[in-house]
C-alpha cells in the first residue's frame, strides 16, 4: 500500500504455508480505529508476523495500522527480522517448532503467541519452558493476554436459534435412528474420545456416521462430502438436528478449549453430551443446558440417563429452557460476549488478528516510551520489567486415556505411544530452546545436540 515502507535487513526464508483449518479472513481496509500519531512510516516500531500465512493484510506485505495509544508498521516480509525497529516478532503455535524458532533470540524484541486452536497442534505450549518463551499471548484460555475463548461462537442469538419440535425428534427415533449422534472422522486424538464412545455404544444406540466408529451412511452422496460436513450447510445442518443428544467429545482436554462440538448442537437443539473443557459451565447459557460425561462414573451409568431423557420429553425440554425469551441467564457469558473487541462472521468489527496485532502495538509503544525515559534518566528510575507468559495462558494437562486407565492399557497401546511420548518430549523441546536462548545460541542445528543433553541429563536422574 502507498506509504507503507517495506522493512529491509537480514535475508528471510521462505513463508509458511497456510495451516490447515485457518478461517482468517481479514478486511483488507481494516488498519485500526485511528489515533494522534504524527510520526513517519520510517520512525514507527514493526511488528513481524514471522507466520506470514496468519498477515491480515492483503495484498501487500507490508501495512501502517493506526491503533488506540500509537501507529506501527506491521510486516510479513522475513527481511525485517534483525531490523532494529522490529520491536516483536508474532508467531503462530501450530506453526511453531522449537528446532525452527529464529535464533539468536535478539535481546530488543518481544516474541508473541497466537494460538487459538487445539493444544494437541503443539503441547511444547502447553509446559511452561514453552510458553515463557513469549511476552504477549492470545489464546483460547481467558486468563491469556487477548482471550480469544469464544472464538466459535458468534453471539448470544446462535444459541437462541430454535430446535426442532421434540415431536419430530421422537418420529425420527421411531424410523430406527439412534437418540446419539457421534459425527467424527479425526480418530487417534489425544482426548481418546473413541475408547469412550465405543464403550457407551455397549449400552445405548449410537449412531456414528464419521470415520471413527463408523456405523451407519449418511443419506446421500451431498451429506457424505466433507466439505459439507464442515460448513453450516443447511441440508446438513437439518439432517443432524434431528438427534436428540450429540456426543461433543473436544480433541484435546484443557480449560477453556470449546469449538464448534459445543456450539453447533446447542444452535440446533441438540443437547451435547460433553467431554472437554473442564471449565465448561463457567461459560454455559444456564445450569442445564449439557450432559457432563465426567459427571457419570462410567459409559453405562451415562447411557442410562440418555435412556431415561430419552424416554421423557418433559425433562429432556428442560435442557433446551436456554432457548426461550429470557432463557440464558448467566451473566459471565452474556458480559463475555458483549465485551469483547472482535467480531465473528460480522464485518463491522476487527477480526481477532487484527485485534491482537493492536494490542501488540499499543504494548510495543508502551514500552519504546518507558525505554527511553530510563535512558533519559541515567537509571533514576528503573528499567522497563520484560513481561513474560504465564504457564495458564496455555498450559494443558497431561492426556489421559478416554476410558479406563493407563496402566489398563495394553502394551504397545497405539494412544499411549504417541500421544503420552508426545506431551513429554515437548517438555524436552521447549527446555532446550530455552538453553539455546540463555547461551545466545545463532545455530539452529545445535538444537538436537540440545535435546541430547537433556535426555542423558533424564537418564541419570532416573
Amino acid at each position: 500500500p502507498a506509504g507503507a515502507a517495506e522493512p529491509c535487513g537480514a535475508q528471510g526464508g521462505q513463508q509458511d504455508a497456510v495451516p490447515p483449518g485457518a478461517a482468517f479472513v481479514a478486511a483488507a481496509s481494516y488498519r485500526g480505529p485511528g489515533n494522534n500519531d504524527t510520526r513517519s512510516n520510517k520512525a514507527l516500531p514493526i511488528l513481524l508476523w514471522w507466520s506470514g500465512s496468519l498477515f491480515p493484510h492483503f495484498p501487500g506485505d507490508t501495512e501502517r495500522i493506526d491503533c488506540p495509544l500509537g501507529s506501527c508498521l506491521v510486516t510479513r516480509s522475513r527481511r525485517a527480522a534483525r531490523h532494529r525497529r522490529t520491536k516483536a516478532l508474532i508467531f503462530y503455535g501450530t506453526d511453531f517448532r522449537a528446532y525452527e524458532a529464529p535464533l539468536p533470540r535478539l535481546p530488543h524484541q518481544t516474541w508473541a503467541l497466537f494460538h487459538e486452536e487445539s493444544p494437541m497442534n503443539n503441547y511444547l505450549l502447553s509446559h511452561p519452558p514453552g510458553i515463557q518463551l513469549f511476552n504477549y499471548t492470545a489464546t483460547f484460555r481467558r486468563e491469556s493476554d487477548y482471550p480469544l475463548t469464544l472464538q466459535w461462537l458468534p453471539g448470544a442469538g446462535y444459541l437462541r436459534g430454535p430446535a426442532l419440535p421434540l415431536a419430530e425428534k421422537d418420529a425420527w427415533r421411531r424410523r430406527g435412528y439412534a437418540p446419539v449422534l457421534y459425527m467424527q472422522s479425526h480418530c487417534d486424538v489425544p482426548s481418546d474420545r473413541d475408547r469412550y464412545v465405543r464403550e457407551l455404544m455397549k449400552y445405548i444406540q449410537v449412531d456414528s456416521y464419521g470415520k471413527c466408529l463408523h456405523n451407519r451412511e449418511l443419506p446421500s452422496e451431498r451429506l457424505r462430502d466433507t466439505s459439507t460436513a464442515t460448513t453450516e450447510d443447511s441440508e446438513f445442518m437439518t439432517f443432524i438436528a434431528r438427534y436428540k443428544f450429540h456426543l461433543a467429545l473436544e480433541n484435546a482436554i484443557c480449560d477453556d478449549y470449546m469449538t464448534e462440538k459445543l456450539w453447533r448442537p446447542m444452535h440446533l437443539g441438540a443437547v451435547p453430551v460433553y467431554r472437554g473443557s473442564p471449565a465448561v459451565r463457567d461459560w454455559m447459557p444456564n445450569n442445564l443446558s449439557i450432559i457432563l460425561i465426567d459427571d457419570f462414573d462410567s459409559p453405562q451409568e451415562l447411557a442410562k440417563y440418555l435412556d431415561f431423557l430419552d424416554k421423557n420429553g418433559e425433562e429432556y425440554l428442560k435442557y433446551l429452557e436456554y432457548k426461550n425469551v429470557g432463557g440464558i441467564k448467566n451473566q459471565f457469558l452474556l458480559e463475555s460476549l458483549e465485551r469483547r473487541e472482535w467480531g465473528v462472521n460480522d464485518m463491522t468489527l476487527p477480526n481477532y488478528l487484527n485485534g491482537f496485532e493492536c494490542f501488540i502495538c499499543d504494548r510495543e509503544n508502551i514500552r519504546v516510551k518507558e525505554e527511553q525515559e530510563y535512558k533519559k534518566s541515567r537509571g533514576k528510575i528503573p528499567a522497563p520489567r520484560r513481561r513474560i507468559a504465564q504457564f495458564k495462558h496455555m498450559g494443558c494437562p497431561m492426556p489421559t486415556p478416554g476410558f479406563g486407565s493407563v496402566e489398563g492399557l495394553a502394551e504397545g497401546d497405539s494412544w499411549k505411544e504417541m500421544w503420552l511420548q508426545d506431551y513429554w518430549q515437548s517438555l524436552d523441546q521447549g527446555e532446550a530452546l530455552t538453553a539455546m536462548i540463555h547461551r545466545n545460541e545463532s545455530h539452529q542445528g545445535r538444537f538436537w545436540d540440545y535435546m541430547h543433553e537433556i535426555f542423558l541429563k533424564r537418564t541419570r536422574q532416573h
